[in-house]
């Protein structure tokens, strides 16, 4: 059981798990060499910024990948706990490093959650960032059982999911679904930099949501693409087959001296490959999510009704996305669908029964109803023509 821990690096990610342990009564030190943002951590609730009198149960490594082995080694010869946990990005570097670093590689296991956000530091972390969310974990042959357990332990008190990893293929797999979308954001991002003011003027909310990733840590992005470059540049080479080949039928397109009707099965066909590829990481909205919890609304179908409800709970973290509309055929009626994280759904639940409507939880098992006396039956049976079940 983790009783005590430290957490070296008091940014979002680490303060977002002190947050999160000290809510279950785990005691959390907090280390940073930057003072102020312990001391902004500890003030948030995430733990205390004094050193701990011993060895604590756990020590979590906050920090950018590069300096994962570094950091790992000197508390290891500080002896500030028994079993050692990262949280960095890339796996396959510090693995690496750390092989050689330390003196027990038994008591550390490389670890990554599955959660961030577009902002950073210790202000931006939140205690349910984790919650059922992927947390990768890349143990060694040699892992101790006890220090497999406490991370086990740490995983679920943050309310993720474990899933077991090779380091190099976690690499490969971030390279694809984090670190190169993040580059190719910012490559768009960057378009804007000195774009004249009619055309931001302009900017949707798909340009936002296309971009929102680019105003990630400068200096954590640029550690996260070295320690993975090799795997990032090969998802980019491949974005730039694509991008060459788009290129070619465009300028084709623009010069206007070609054929009456010009063949633009490359651009249809890079559209029709987008979609398909967005239909397979997109989580049918019907099926929640771990961590959140499903619930039906039925509407009345006046203007402006529906609007109303997805603005509401568009304030607890449900999209248009995760919301579904139906026709239940029996009572004629417009239900909506959605699913809510959990820390949100008391809240969200009473908010909906204020504004008027009557909320289902479709996590609660369903209500038993007592029989109806024998009268009640025979009535039902008279209305129905069929004999009441006995």
């Amino acid at each position: 059981m983790i009783r005590t821990m430290a957490i070296v690096g008091t940014g979002l990610i680490g303060t977002s798990i002190g947050l999160a342990m000290s809510r279950h009564g785990t005691t959390v030190h907090l280390l940073d060499r930057d003072a102020s943002s312990a001391r902004t951590a500890a003030a948030l609730g995430a733990g205390v910024t004094d050193a701990p009198a011993g060895p604590v149960d756990l020590a979590v490594i906050a920090v950018p990948p590069g300096a994962v082995a570094g950091v790992l080694a000197q508390q290891c010869a500080r002896g500030l706990a028994r079993s050692y946990t990262d949280v960095a990005s890339v796996k396959a570097l510090p693995a690496r490093q750390v092989s050689g670093s330390i003196g027990d590689p038994s008591r550390y296991v490389g670890g990554h959650p599955m959660a961030g956000r577009e902002r950073s530091g210790p202000l931006a972390a939140r205690a349910d960032l984790f919650e059922g969310r992927p947390w990768v974990l890349t143990p060694a042959p040699e892992i101790a059982q006890s220090t497999l357990n406490h991370v086990l332990e740490l995983v679920a008190q943050c309310g993720a999911v474990p899933l077991v990893m090779d380091g190099e293929a976690h690499d490969r797999a971030v390279a694809l679904t984090s670190h190169a979308p993040h580059v190719v954001a910012s490559l768009m991002a960057a378009r804007f930099e000195y774009a004249p003011q009619d055309a931001l003027r302009l900017v949707g909310q798909g340009l936002r949501d296309a971009t929102r990733i680019a105003g990630g840590d400068v200096h954590l992005w640029a550690d996260i693409l070295r320690a993975n470059a090799e795997p990032v540049a090969r998802v980019l080479r491949e974005v730039e087959k694509d991008l060459a080949a788009l290129l070619v039928t465009l300028e084709g397109l623009a010069e206007g001296d070609g054929p009456a009707d010009p063949d633009v099965r490359p651009v249809v066909d890079l559209l029709e490959r987008g979609a398909e590829g967005l239909r397979g990481i997109r989580p049918a909205p019907s099926r929640p999510a771990a961590g959140r919890r499903p619930f039906r609304v039925p509407i009345d179908e006046k203007p402006g009704e529906l609007s109303r409800l997805l603005d509401t709970v568009a304030e607890h973290g449900v999209g248009v996305d995760d919301v579904v509309t139906r026709v239940e055929a029996e009572q004629d009626r417009l239900t909506v669908e959605f699913a809510v994280p959990f820390l949100a759904a008391p809240q969200l639940h009473r908010l909906l029964g204020e504004r008027g409507w009557q909320a289902e939880d479709m996590s609660a098992p369903p209500q038993r109803h007592p029989r109806p006396p024998a009268a009640g039956r025979r009535r039902a049976e008279e209305r129905s023509g069929e004999p009441a079940r006995t």
